[in-house]
């Protein structure tokens, strides 16, 4: 059992294929951070499903407090990950020129 208290295997395991192709075409650390982004990407929308039930009190509108709370965070994430890809395509960009 994972330390989420779920039985589910490595994310090596569990992305196996996705982590070769994306390794391959990108290299090995921008193709585990592209990987990263899907799972987080997958992980927005299993909590944007689960916000439709679960509500603010206040306004029903939106996403209970909590919710908001993980899809900020999941978000910001995203946003580093992204910079970070970036920033390494830009330093593998200025080395071959």
């Amino acid at each position: 059992m994972s330390a989420s208290g779920t039985n589910s295997k490595s994310i090596f395991w569990d992305r196996r294929d996705e982590l070769e192709k994306y390794e391959f075409m990108m290299g090995l650390e921008r193709g585990r951070l592209a990987v990263s982004m899907d799972v987080l990407t997958d992980a927005l929308a299993l909590i944007g499903q689960h916000g439709v039930y679960c509500t603010s009190n206040r306004n029903p509108a939106v996403p209970a407090l909590d919710l908001q709370a993980v899809l900020a965070g999941i978000n910001g994430a995203k946003e580093l990950i992204g910079s970070v890809m970036e920033e390494m395509r830009r330093k593998k960009q200025e080395t071959t020129d």
